[in-house]
């Protein structure tokens, strides 16, 4: 059975639908290409993601002894996290909430057979 590397991003910063968007564009690609088209986003979310498919990929080469040529992304997904509610002064004295939403992500990486 093929080895699977499983690295989490908690309370990330950014909104899961937002995350989203930079997260499908590496799904099911090879670790190396997913490196370089996030490199090359230019989205808030691509960085922190990036950082951590390469952080997925050093502990199976650490870790499992997998060559980073060999390793998938298996699945990736981005989930919500907490909201913080801040308020915020309105029109006539009244509040307006505030959401400050956050995401976790999670990525499964998979030795190609």
């Amino acid at each position: 059975m093929a080895q699977e590397i499983t690295a989490k991003l908690s309370n990330f910063r950014e909104s899961a639908q937002k995350t989203r968007l930079v997260v499908d564009l590496v799904r099911g690609k090879k670790v190396t290409e997913a490196l370089d088209i996030l490199s090359l986003t230019p989205k808030k979310a691509a960085k922190p993601v990036r950082k951590l498919i390469y952080s997925a990929m050093s502990n199976a080469e650490e870790n499992f002894g997998v060559s980073r040529d060999d390793l998938v992304v298996y699945r990736i997904f981005a989930d919500e996290a907490r909201t913080r509610k801040w308020r915020e002064f309105g029109a006539r004295g009244r509040f307006k909430p505030l959401l400050r939403r956050s995401s976790h992500v999670t990525v499964v990486l998979r030795e190609v057979e």
